[in-house]
């Protein structure tokens, strides 16, 4: 068998030895917030932002769509032009 199979065997066989162990330990992100949370935990934060500041934001539909077609009709007509002027 070769080398390189036999490296995939083993770290398939790792793999699933390591997802069949019973306690996983967290991450470091995990670790590092949970200590930082211990003492001063974090407040409330809503799980979605407030409408009036979203739809002040967001562009209206038609405006984008409108923005898009005119992009193509510019592309469409700059080669057209490209074409017409070619020398054959």
């Amino acid at each position: 068998m070769p080398e390189h199979e036999q490296d995939d065997q083993q770290r398939e066989f790792d793999l699933r030895w390591a997802d069949g162990a019973e306690h996983k330990e967290p991450s470091a992100r995990a670790r590092m917030l949970a200590a930082r949370w211990k003492d001063n935990p974090p407040g409330p934060v809503p799980f979605r932002a407030d409408p009036e500041y979203v739809s002040s934001r967001r562009r209206s539909s038609w405006i984008s769509t409108a923005v898009v077609l005119g992009c193509v009709a510019a592309v469409i007509v700059l080669l057209g032009y490209i074409n017409f002027r070619a020398p054959y």
